[in-house]
């Protein structure tokens, strides 16, 4: 295993359980947001430990109140 792969793995584990820390794989239902936030914290997890925080703002738009279905579909 080359030293690349190795500190790309430790890396991972680091950012795995800085994530778990946080309590991210508690909720048994994940969504956008959560996900993003998940990947975001393994991915940057080990620079949590120095100091940064990456955080991740994810907006989902709500559906219209009178889309197209809505008027085509009257029951």
């Amino acid at each position: 295993m080359s030293r690349r792969t190795l500190i790309l793995l430790l890396w991972l584990i680091i950012g795995a359980a800085a994530a778990g820390q946080r309590g991210y794989f508690d909720n048994s239902s994940t969504t956008c947001s959560n996900g993003a936030t998940i990947a975001v914290t393994v991915v940057a997890g080990p620079l949590n430990y120095v100091g940064v925080n990456p955080q991740v703002a994810c907006s989902v738009p709500k559906p219209s109140s009178s889309g197209v279905w809505g008027a085509v579909y009257t029951a």
